[in-house]
């Protein structure tokens, strides 16, 4: 009997083990949001998915991401604009390998935005995606990249959803497409530099978050490219060394 009860033991421990790495099978979960606001022309915004779809496949992109298949990077991406609207481009897919992460690219590249509202609910995407979030809550890092060119001006301000506790362990990031030639400091377009600070003051969230700047659509994939990377660079053993 005794023999029969050390198996047992170890055959829970084993389970225990079994699904400790299980809940571990994921490096970080990136929620990829992309603005399609009124501010965003169907040109604008076709560089923008293109942008996004160009970056996910840049060689040092890529090697990031599939750097590890035993720790893959989930990714989700929606596009977002007034309150009523969060659709999602990409269901949540493990990039676990180079024929997931091109069925990625294929799938954002290929999207056609579908717009309902034209103002910038930037709180309210922040919801959507911390939700979408909670579908990947075995991932040692939560991520959400918001791309915006102005301000909230409806509904949720950022800080409002960051009051939600859901947002305790999410990183928020920002890529800030500004008007290179716009010199305003003032109303619902702002230069450059007012744009940014007004995103690393409002928007960004987390002790390592940061805002990265494209200059206008055109640099929207060069942009992405240097934000990605410096976001599938951050260290993950935070959580396996607690």
């Amino acid at each position: 009997m005794a023999r029969i009860g050390f198996i047992l033991r170890a055959m829970v421990l084993s389970l225990g083990f079994a699904q400790v790495a299980e809940a571990q099978s994921c490096r970080l979960a990136l929620v990829l949001a992309l603005d399609v606001s009124g501010s965003v022309s169907a040109a604008e915004y076709t560089q923008q998915v293109d942008g996004l779809a160009t970056a996910l496949n840049h060689p040092d992109v890529r090697s990031l991401i599939l750097f590890s298949a035993d720790a893959p990077v989930s990714l989700a991406a929606f596009e977002w604009s007034s309150r009523n609207h969060q659709y999602v481009i990409q269901p949540w897919i493990s990039l676990d390998g180079p024929a997931a992460l091109d069925r990625a690219i294929t799938q954002i590249r290929s999207h056609t935005k579908v717009r309902a509202g034209l103002k910038t609910a930037m709180g309210t995407a922040l919801l959507f995606g911390a939700s979408l979030l909670e579908q990947r809550a075995h991932c040692w890092q939560k991520t959400i990249d918001l791309s915006g060119d102005g301000k909230n001006n409806i509904g949720l301000s950022p800080a409002d959803a960051y009051g939600e506790p859901a947002f305790d362990n999410i990183t928020v990031n920002a890529l800030v497409v500004s008007d290179p030639a716009n010199t305003s400091l003032v109303g619902s377009s702002l230069s450059p530099d007012a744009l940014r600070q007004y995103y690393e003051a409002e928007v960004i969230h987390g002790p390592r978050a940061f805002a990265m700047v494209a200059d206008g659509y055109p640099d929207y994939a060069r942009a992405m490219q240097r934000k990605l990377m410096r976001e599938l660079a951050l260290p993950v053993f935070g959580q396996m060394t607690d």
